[in-house]
């Protein structure tokens, strides 16, 4: 099988155990288990499969420690952010952050608290230019 390009985006199965690792810096199989909320069993061969492939992508990269492998993220969480926006951005809205965030406004029903912070973030972002 090929290698993956780390450009390529996360399944959700990905994205859930990446998140953990994300949050903890590093773990085995048996961490990222134990950090999945009860109510989701996922077997021990399902995770470590995910990590695998996480691997095989570039997503993740490991060691050996004793019997386990660690895995720790190769990709910071706010850079697959911004690519992730980025393909939504270029695929679903024409390549326009203007028409997301349009989208956003009118869809999530912010609050007064909620509009006051993006409307500081554009100030803040209009001063620097």
């Amino acid at each position: 099988m090929a290698k993956r390009r780390a450009t390529d985006l996360l399944t959700d199965a990905e994205l859930e155990l990446m998140l953990i690792l994300w949050e903890r810096g590093e773990g085995s199989v048996h961490d990222v288990l134990a950090a999945l909320p009860a109510e989701r069993a996922v077997a021990y061969t399902t995770a470590s499969t995910i990590l695998r492939i996480l691997e095989k992508k570039g997503f993740v990269g490991s060691r050996k420690e004793g019997k386990a492998h660690i895995y720790l993220p190769l990709l910071d969480k706010s850079a697959y952010e911004a690519r992730t926006l980025g393909h939504v951005v270029s695929r679903l809205f024409d390549r326009s952050p203007a028409s997301l965030v349009a989208r956003l406004v009118q869809d999530e029903n912010l609050g007064e608290a909620e509009l006051a912070e993006i409307r500081a973030l554009l100030d803040r972002l209009e001063q620097k230019d």
